[in-house]
């Protein structure tokens, strides 16, 4: 896969909302400022927040973790082989008991 196009799956709709009503400064913040904040329309977070879209492109994961004030990989997985833009994991995929 290009990097240039690397893609990050929301990991969580719930944790997402969650995050939003105490961002890492203790703080909440609505779904307009956060993506005013992270340069997006406000409908891409309604979007995420109602599982309607499930994957950004990097800059946008990295601006909305940034934004809320916690690492990437907090809300976000990139995807690929072992994380398929849609749906979970393939079964062949899961790690071995």
């Amino acid at each position: 896969m290009d990097p240039a196009k690397q893609r990050y799956k929301l990991v969580s709709p719930e944790l997402l909302g969650q995050l939003m009503q105490r961002t890492g400064a203790g703080t909440s913040i609505s779904r307009r400022a956060l993506a005013a904040a992270a340069g997006i329309p406000h409908g891409t977070i309604d979007h995420l927040l109602n599982s309607v879209v499930r994957t950004q492109p990097d800059h946008v994961a990295y601006s909305i973790a940034r934004t809320i004030g916690v690492d990437l990989l907090v809300l976000w997985a990139p995807t690929g082989r072992t994380v398929p833009v849609d749906g979970p994991p393939a079964e062949h995929m899961a790690s071995a008991p």
